[in-house]
């Protein structure tokens, strides 16, 4: 198994900024896709970004282009989310997530952490 533990959400205002951290243990998880989803009331789980252990490679969502940046520090077993610029549709509970599969479908992803809660007020 896999454990994802995130923290870093809080409050903060339009146009201000948080970084979220995803920290990883358990079994193998060097080969995996690390993503970020996010998921507000009554909304549908939806896409925000992911990242190779093994390599650079990178992925966001449209809306989230430019205001969001998915990395990793591999000493650290530590998967980080900064956001800037952000918005009150950002607003969600954000939710690590590991699978085996580069794709965008929370669907594909079998491990996941507990969420943190992000609130952007207006």
């Amino acid at each position: 198994q896999v454990q994802l533990v995130e923290s870093g959400g809080g409050l903060v205002q339009a146009g201000g900024s948080l970084r979220l951290s995803c920290a990883a243990s358990g079994r193998d998880f060097s080969t995996y896709v690390m993503g970020w989803f996010r998921q507000a009331p009554e909304k549908e789980r939806e896409f925000v970004a992911r990242i190779m252990w093994s390599d650079s490679m990178t992925d966001y969502a449209d809306s989230v282009k430019g205001r969001f940046a998915i990395s990793k520090d591999i000493s650290k077993n530590t998967v980080y989310l900064q956001m800037v610029s952000l918005k009150p549709e950002d607003t969600a509970v954000y939710y690590c997530a590991a699978g085996q599969y580069w794709s965008d479908d929370s669907a594909k992803y079998i491990y996941w952490g507990q969420g943190t809660q992000v609130t952007v007020s207006s």
